[in-house]
Protein backbone atom coordinates (compact mmCIF):
# COMPACT_ATOMS: atom_id res chain seq x y z
CA UNK A 1 0.00 0.00 0.00
CA UNK A 2 1.41 3.43 -0.83
CA UNK A 3 1.96 6.00 1.88
CA UNK A 4 -1.35 7.72 2.59
CA UNK A 5 -2.34 11.03 4.09
CA UNK A 6 -2.67 11.17 7.85
CA UNK A 7 -6.00 12.94 7.36
CA UNK A 8 -7.46 9.74 5.95
CA UNK A 9 -6.24 7.69 8.92
CA UNK A 10 -7.66 10.20 11.40
CA UNK A 11 -10.98 10.55 9.57
CA UNK A 12 -11.40 6.79 9.72
CA UNK A 13 -10.39 6.77 13.39
CA UNK A 14 -13.07 9.37 14.11
CA UNK A 15 -15.67 7.19 12.39
CA UNK A 16 -14.59 4.22 14.47
CA UNK A 17 -14.13 6.11 17.73
CA UNK A 18 -10.51 5.06 18.24
CA UNK A 19 -7.08 6.68 18.43
CA UNK A 20 -3.98 6.07 16.32
CA UNK A 21 -0.55 5.92 17.87
CA UNK A 22 2.14 8.05 16.23
CA UNK A 23 5.55 6.54 16.88
CA UNK A 24 8.88 8.33 16.37
CA UNK A 25 11.71 6.71 14.47
CA UNK A 26 15.41 7.28 13.93
CA UNK A 27 16.58 4.04 12.33
CA UNK A 28 15.66 0.81 10.55
CA UNK A 29 15.00 -1.26 13.66
CA UNK A 30 12.41 1.18 14.96
CA UNK A 31 10.55 1.23 11.64
CA UNK A 32 10.61 -2.57 11.57
CA UNK A 33 9.26 -2.74 15.13
CA UNK A 34 6.33 -0.45 14.29
CA UNK A 35 5.45 -2.30 11.10
CA UNK A 36 5.65 -5.73 12.72
CA UNK A 37 3.40 -4.48 15.53
CA UNK A 38 0.97 -3.07 12.96
CA UNK A 39 0.85 -6.40 11.14
CA UNK A 40 0.49 -8.32 14.41
CA UNK A 41 -2.46 -6.18 15.51
CA UNK A 42 -3.82 -5.36 12.02
CA UNK A 43 -3.47 -1.65 12.72
CA UNK A 44 -3.02 1.49 10.61
CA UNK A 45 0.26 3.21 11.42
CA UNK A 46 1.61 6.73 11.78
CA UNK A 47 5.39 6.82 11.61
CA UNK A 48 6.88 10.20 12.47
CA UNK A 49 10.29 11.80 12.36
CA UNK A 50 11.52 14.87 14.18
CA UNK A 51 14.03 17.30 12.74
CA UNK A 52 16.62 15.58 14.91
CA UNK A 53 15.72 12.20 13.46
CA UNK A 54 15.95 13.51 9.92
CA UNK A 55 19.40 14.93 10.63
CA UNK A 56 20.54 11.74 12.37
CA UNK A 57 19.38 9.27 9.73
CA UNK A 58 19.66 11.61 6.73
CA UNK A 59 16.49 12.27 4.77
CA UNK A 60 16.99 9.87 1.89
CA UNK A 61 17.89 6.95 4.14
CA UNK A 62 14.79 7.54 6.24
CA UNK A 63 12.44 8.04 3.32
CA UNK A 64 13.60 4.96 1.46
CA UNK A 65 13.25 2.87 4.61
CA UNK A 66 9.63 4.04 4.66
CA UNK A 67 9.18 3.08 1.02
CA UNK A 68 10.56 -0.35 1.87
CA UNK A 69 8.05 -0.61 4.72
CA UNK A 70 5.19 0.27 2.37
CA UNK A 71 6.40 -2.41 -0.04
CA UNK A 72 6.87 -5.11 2.60
CA UNK A 73 3.63 -4.39 4.49
CA UNK A 74 1.14 -3.69 1.67
CA UNK A 75 -1.86 -4.36 3.89
CA UNK A 76 -1.02 -1.56 6.35
CA UNK A 77 -2.26 2.00 5.67
CA UNK A 78 0.64 4.15 6.77
CA UNK A 79 1.35 7.87 7.01
CA UNK A 80 4.78 9.47 7.23
CA UNK A 81 4.61 12.54 9.46
CA UNK A 82 7.01 15.41 10.17
CA UNK A 83 6.95 15.87 13.93
CA UNK A 84 7.33 19.43 15.30
CA UNK A 85 8.29 21.27 12.16
CA UNK A 86 9.81 24.54 13.38
CA UNK A 87 9.23 26.62 10.25
CA UNK A 88 7.40 26.59 6.92
CA UNK A 89 10.75 25.78 5.30
CA UNK A 90 11.14 22.61 7.38
CA UNK A 91 7.61 21.52 6.48
CA UNK A 92 8.17 22.27 2.79
CA UNK A 93 11.34 20.17 2.78
CA UNK A 94 9.39 17.26 4.27
CA UNK A 95 6.61 17.62 1.70
CA UNK A 96 9.14 17.80 -1.14
CA UNK A 97 10.79 14.63 0.16
CA UNK A 98 7.52 12.68 0.22
CA UNK A 99 6.12 13.02 3.73
CA UNK A 100 2.33 12.69 3.65
CA UNK A 101 1.75 14.78 6.77
CA UNK A 102 3.53 17.64 8.51
CA UNK A 103 3.27 19.43 11.82
CA UNK A 104 3.84 23.15 11.80
CA UNK A 105 4.57 23.89 15.44
CA UNK A 106 4.09 27.63 15.45
CA UNK A 107 3.50 27.61 19.20
CA UNK A 108 7.26 28.18 19.38
CA UNK A 109 9.47 30.46 17.32
CA UNK A 110 11.74 28.89 14.70
CA UNK A 111 14.40 28.26 17.35
CA UNK A 112 12.08 25.56 18.72
CA UNK A 113 12.38 26.97 22.23
CA UNK A 114 10.80 30.41 22.56
CA UNK A 115 7.00 30.63 22.95
CA UNK A 116 5.52 32.62 20.06
CA UNK A 117 2.53 34.92 19.73
CA UNK A 118 -0.90 33.77 18.60
CA UNK A 119 -0.60 35.94 15.50
CA UNK A 120 2.74 34.41 14.50
CA UNK A 121 1.36 30.90 15.05
CA UNK A 122 -1.64 31.58 12.82
CA UNK A 123 0.53 33.13 10.11
CA UNK A 124 3.07 30.33 9.72
CA UNK A 125 0.53 27.55 10.19
CA UNK A 126 -1.80 29.01 7.57
CA UNK A 127 1.15 29.30 5.16
CA UNK A 128 1.91 25.59 5.59
CA UNK A 129 -1.76 24.60 5.26
CA UNK A 130 -2.01 26.36 1.89
CA UNK A 131 1.19 24.72 0.66
CA UNK A 132 0.41 21.24 1.99
CA UNK A 133 -3.26 20.98 1.06
CA UNK A 134 -2.44 21.86 -2.54
CA UNK A 135 -0.53 18.57 -2.60
CA UNK A 136 -2.97 16.52 -0.52
CA UNK A 137 -0.71 16.55 2.54
CA UNK A 138 -2.14 16.71 6.07
CA UNK A 139 -1.27 19.51 8.48
CA UNK A 140 -1.16 19.35 12.27
CA UNK A 141 -0.88 22.57 14.25
CA UNK A 142 -0.37 23.31 17.93
CA UNK A 143 -1.98 25.87 20.20
CA UNK A 144 -0.60 26.23 23.70
CA UNK A 145 2.92 25.05 24.59
CA UNK A 146 3.95 21.63 25.88
CA UNK A 147 6.48 21.25 28.66
CA UNK A 148 9.84 19.52 28.61
CA UNK A 149 12.51 19.28 25.92
CA UNK A 150 13.17 16.42 23.53
CA UNK A 151 15.50 16.28 20.51
CA UNK A 152 16.40 19.86 21.34
CA UNK A 153 12.80 20.97 20.86
CA UNK A 154 10.62 22.40 23.60
CA UNK A 155 10.15 25.32 25.95
CA UNK A 156 10.97 23.35 29.11
CA UNK A 157 8.81 23.74 32.18
CA UNK A 158 6.12 21.46 33.52
CA UNK A 159 3.61 21.81 30.71
CA UNK A 160 1.21 23.87 32.82
CA UNK A 161 2.69 27.28 31.98
CA UNK A 162 0.95 27.61 28.59
CA UNK A 163 -2.20 25.45 28.72
CA UNK A 164 -4.45 25.74 25.67
CA UNK A 165 -7.34 28.18 25.88
CA UNK A 166 -10.47 26.58 24.33
CA UNK A 167 -11.73 29.84 22.84
CA UNK A 168 -8.36 30.52 21.25
CA UNK A 169 -8.27 26.96 19.91
CA UNK A 170 -11.51 27.57 18.03
CA UNK A 171 -10.18 30.80 16.54
CA UNK A 172 -6.92 29.10 15.56
CA UNK A 173 -8.67 26.28 13.69
CA UNK A 174 -10.98 28.72 11.91
CA UNK A 175 -8.08 30.93 10.79
CA UNK A 176 -5.65 28.18 9.75
CA UNK A 177 -7.74 25.28 8.44
CA UNK A 178 -5.54 22.65 10.12
CA UNK A 179 -6.56 19.00 9.92
CA UNK A 180 -5.39 18.14 13.43
CA UNK A 181 -4.75 20.17 16.55
CA UNK A 182 -2.18 19.41 19.23
CA UNK A 183 -3.22 20.90 22.55
CA UNK A 184 -1.36 21.61 25.79
CA UNK A 185 -3.09 20.08 28.79
CA UNK A 186 -0.13 19.46 31.09
CA UNK A 187 1.81 16.81 29.19
CA UNK A 188 5.49 17.26 28.37
CA UNK A 189 8.24 15.80 26.22
CA UNK A 190 10.77 13.29 27.52
CA UNK A 191 10.77 10.70 30.30
CA UNK A 192 10.61 13.02 33.30
CA UNK A 193 7.03 14.19 33.02
CA UNK A 194 5.61 13.94 36.55
CA UNK A 195 7.05 13.42 40.05
CA UNK A 196 3.98 11.39 41.01
CA UNK A 197 1.17 9.64 39.17
CA UNK A 198 -0.86 12.37 37.45
CA UNK A 199 -4.60 12.74 37.88
CA UNK A 200 -7.26 14.16 35.58
CA UNK A 201 -6.73 17.51 37.26
CA UNK A 202 -2.97 17.41 36.73
CA UNK A 203 -3.57 16.74 33.06
CA UNK A 204 -6.40 19.28 32.67
CA UNK A 205 -8.63 16.73 30.98
CA UNK A 206 -11.55 19.10 31.49
CA UNK A 207 -9.92 21.50 29.03
CA UNK A 208 -9.49 18.72 26.47
CA UNK A 209 -13.15 17.79 26.83
CA UNK A 210 -14.21 21.42 26.44
CA UNK A 211 -12.09 21.86 23.31
CA UNK A 212 -13.68 18.75 21.79
CA UNK A 213 -17.13 20.11 22.63
CA UNK A 214 -16.32 23.30 20.76
CA UNK A 215 -14.45 21.60 17.90
CA UNK A 216 -16.21 18.26 17.43
CA UNK A 217 -14.94 17.82 13.86
CA UNK A 218 -11.30 18.67 14.55
CA UNK A 219 -8.93 15.78 15.23
CA UNK A 220 -7.18 16.41 18.53
CA UNK A 221 -3.61 15.29 19.23
CA UNK A 222 -1.98 14.38 22.53
CA UNK A 223 1.77 14.97 22.54
CA UNK A 224 4.12 13.77 25.26
CA UNK A 225 1.88 10.76 25.86
CA UNK A 226 4.33 8.03 26.76
CA UNK A 227 3.23 6.21 29.89
CA UNK A 228 6.80 5.56 31.10
CA UNK A 229 5.94 2.15 32.62
CA UNK A 230 7.70 1.20 35.83
CA UNK A 231 8.72 -2.21 34.48
CA UNK A 232 10.64 -0.59 31.60
CA UNK A 233 12.40 1.73 34.04
CA UNK A 234 13.24 -1.24 36.27
CA UNK A 235 14.93 -3.15 33.45
CA UNK A 236 17.20 -0.21 32.65
CA UNK A 237 18.14 0.35 36.28
CA UNK A 238 18.67 -3.36 36.92
CA UNK A 239 21.30 -3.48 34.22
CA UNK A 240 23.35 -0.43 35.13
CA UNK A 241 21.03 2.48 34.33
CA UNK A 242 20.34 5.38 36.69
CA UNK A 243 16.86 6.64 35.83
CA UNK A 244 15.25 8.85 38.46
CA UNK A 245 11.74 7.88 39.61
CA UNK A 246 9.21 9.29 37.17
CA UNK A 247 5.64 8.88 35.97
CA UNK A 248 4.17 9.27 32.51
CA UNK A 249 0.63 9.69 31.19
CA UNK A 250 -1.64 6.85 32.39
CA UNK A 251 -3.19 4.86 29.57
CA UNK A 252 -6.63 5.33 31.08
CA UNK A 253 -6.26 9.12 30.75
CA UNK A 254 -5.28 8.70 27.09
CA UNK A 255 -8.33 6.50 26.58
CA UNK A 256 -10.48 9.22 28.15
CA UNK A 257 -8.97 11.62 25.64
CA UNK A 258 -9.76 9.23 22.78
CA UNK A 259 -13.39 9.15 23.90
CA UNK A 260 -13.31 12.95 23.62
CA UNK A 261 -11.87 13.60 20.20
CA UNK A 262 -8.20 12.59 20.46
CA UNK A 263 -7.31 10.76 17.26
CA UNK A 264 -3.49 10.92 17.27
CA UNK A 265 -1.39 9.94 20.29
CA UNK A 266 2.36 10.61 20.21
CA UNK A 267 4.58 7.96 21.80
CA UNK A 268 8.37 8.01 21.80
CA UNK A 269 9.90 7.67 25.27
CA UNK A 270 8.27 4.29 25.98
CA UNK A 271 9.92 2.84 22.88
CA UNK A 272 13.29 4.32 23.76
CA UNK A 273 13.06 2.84 27.25
CA UNK A 274 12.13 -0.59 25.89
CA UNK A 275 15.01 -0.66 23.41
CA UNK A 276 17.59 0.68 25.86
CA UNK A 277 16.58 -1.84 28.51
CA UNK A 278 16.88 -4.73 26.07
CA UNK A 279 20.32 -3.58 24.89
CA UNK A 280 21.57 -3.09 28.45
CA UNK A 281 20.37 -6.57 29.41
CA UNK A 282 22.25 -8.26 26.57
CA UNK A 283 25.49 -6.39 27.19
CA UNK A 284 25.26 -6.87 30.96
CA UNK A 285 24.54 -10.59 30.85
CA UNK A 286 26.82 -11.42 27.91
CA UNK A 287 29.63 -8.85 27.91
CA UNK A 288 31.60 -10.94 25.45
CA UNK A 289 29.11 -10.19 22.66
CA UNK A 290 29.95 -7.51 20.11
CA UNK A 291 27.76 -8.23 17.08
CA UNK A 292 25.18 -5.39 16.83
CA UNK A 293 22.59 -7.96 15.78
CA UNK A 294 22.91 -9.62 19.18
CA UNK A 295 21.44 -6.56 20.90
CA UNK A 296 19.55 -4.79 18.11
CA UNK A 297 17.20 -7.73 17.56
CA UNK A 298 16.11 -7.94 21.23
CA UNK A 299 15.78 -4.15 21.21
CA UNK A 300 13.57 -4.29 18.13
CA UNK A 301 11.46 -7.05 19.68
CA UNK A 302 11.05 -5.07 22.91
CA UNK A 303 9.85 -2.00 21.02
CA UNK A 304 7.47 -4.09 18.93
CA UNK A 305 5.89 -5.42 22.13
CA UNK A 306 5.28 -1.89 23.45
CA UNK A 307 3.91 -0.60 20.14
CA UNK A 308 1.55 -3.56 19.74
CA UNK A 309 0.24 -2.99 23.26
CA UNK A 310 -0.35 0.71 22.62
CA UNK A 311 -2.08 -0.02 19.32
CA UNK A 312 -4.44 -2.33 21.15
CA UNK A 313 -5.01 0.10 24.02
CA UNK A 314 -5.70 3.00 21.66
CA UNK A 315 -8.33 0.94 19.82
CA UNK A 316 -6.75 0.96 16.36
CA UNK A 317 -6.10 -2.79 16.34
CA UNK A 318 -8.14 -4.62 13.72
CA UNK A 319 -8.81 -1.54 11.58
CA UNK A 320 -6.04 -1.79 8.96
CA UNK A 321 -8.34 -3.36 6.39
CA UNK A 322 -11.35 -1.10 6.87
CA UNK A 323 -10.71 1.18 3.91
CA UNK A 324 -8.82 1.68 0.67
CA UNK A 325 -6.03 4.26 0.40
CA UNK A 326 -6.92 7.64 -1.09
CA UNK A 327 -4.10 9.00 -3.29
CA UNK A 328 -2.65 12.38 -2.32
CA UNK A 329 -3.83 13.82 -5.64
CA UNK A 330 -7.40 12.93 -4.71
CA UNK A 331 -6.93 14.46 -1.26
CA UNK A 332 -5.71 17.65 -2.95
CA UNK A 333 -8.92 17.78 -5.00
CA UNK A 334 -11.00 17.34 -1.84
CA UNK A 335 -9.18 20.17 -0.11
CA UNK A 336 -9.72 22.42 -3.14
CA UNK A 337 -13.44 21.59 -3.12
CA UNK A 338 -13.65 22.35 0.59
CA UNK A 339 -12.02 25.74 -0.01
CA UNK A 340 -14.47 26.59 -2.80
CA UNK A 341 -17.47 25.56 -0.72
CA UNK A 342 -16.32 27.80 2.12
Amino acid sequence: MPLVSMRQLLDEAAKGGYGVGAFNVNNMEQIQAIMEAARETKSPAIVQASRGARAYSQDNFLYHLMLAAAELYPEIPMALHQDHGNSPETCKSAIDLGFTSVMMDGSLMSDGKTPSSFEYNVQVTREVVELAHAKGVTVEGEIGVLGGIEDGHGAGGTGLEHVTDPEQAVEFVEKTGVDALAIAIGTSHGAYKFSQKPTGETLKMDILIEIHRRLPRTHLVMHGSSSVPQDLQDVINKYGGKLRPTWGVPVEEIQLGIRNGVRKVNVDTDNRLAMTGAIRKVLWETPEKFDPRDYNKPARDAMQKVVALRMTQFGQAGHAGDYKPVPLAEMAKRYAEETVSV
